[in-house]
């Protein structure tokens, strides 16, 4: 009876091991803190792996339409997704706007103040550097660039600029002294790490374009259900949640 028992739970951690799947998501930089959470979240929950690949979003397009072997892609825009759906590359089927992204603008402790000088901190001559995402290929960067040309800065701090291959490497050129300014995501910019090293002022809503920010699941994807898992997870009321605690809003649906 006992060897028989002892078959019986092997089997069953045998099939439970052999259920767990293993995914493995891009997703744009300025979602390092929320979706490595929700992640962390999704595999206690059901024992599946969530393998996370940050990078801007227009790279990881590009990885993405060059083959890269990716389940499911969280852009920071709309754009790249709907394009990997002309192309055949994603399931139109699986495209959800997941949350709406905000800009702000940071600077180290002991600086400027940024919530009584605003956009005109950047011209001061303290600030020699201004950190943004490159606006080639991060949608952060191109909000950045919108808000710059939208309070008639352009001209002004043109020679100022340096630019993080995304949005989370802009982030660490102003943390970490190289740059004393940055035009950052408000997600980041709430990481506890960020609190604690600095402050921000958050953009108005009408300096740059909305940014909707999108999912969706590569045709390719040989773990399409448990993708399709995961993407609903975060769409949930407790993936909102995360998003919200990191400065994103949630997008509505139906």
């Amino acid at each position: 009876m006992r060897r028989v028992l002892i078959v019986l739970i092997l089997a069953v951690v045998a099939g439970c091991v052999a259920s767990a799947q293993q995914i493995t998501v891009a997703a744009a930089a300025d979602l390092n803190y929320a979706l490595t959470e929700l992640a962390h979240q999704f595999e206690r929950n059901t024992g599946h792996k969530v393998t996370l690949s940050f990078g801007a979003s227009g790279n990881l397009f590009s990885q993405i339409s060059n083959g890269a072997p990716i389940d499911l892609y969280f852009s920071a825009d709309e754009e790249y997704p709907k394009n990997l759906v002309v192309a055949g590359i994603a399931d139109g089927s699986s495209l959800k706007t997941y949350a709406v992204g905000h800009v702000v603008l940071w600077v180290p402790n002991g600086s400027l103040d940024p919530n009584k000088l605003q956009m005109d901190l950047l011209t001061q001559p303290a600030v020699k550097r201004i950190a943004i995402a490159n606006p080639l290929h991060a949608p952060y960067g191109r909000a950045a660039m919108a808000a710059i040309e939208h309070y008639g800065l352009k001209d002004k701090v043109a020679g100022k600029l340096v630019f993080g291959e995304n949005v989370s490497q802009a982030a660490q050129f102003v943390q970490s002294g190289n740059a004393q300014a940055g035009l950052i995501a408000l997600s980041i910019a709430m990481a506890p790490a960020m609190q604690l090293a600095g402050k921000y002022w958050e953009l108005p809503n009408n300096a740059y374009p909305e940014f909707r920010q999108a999912a969706v699941i590569m045709s390719s994807s040989k773990q399409k259900k448990v993708a399709a898992e995961f993407l609903d997870f975060v769409l949930s009321p407790g993936g909102a949640a995360v998003f919200q605690q990191f400065g994103l809003t949630p997008a509505a649906h139906p």
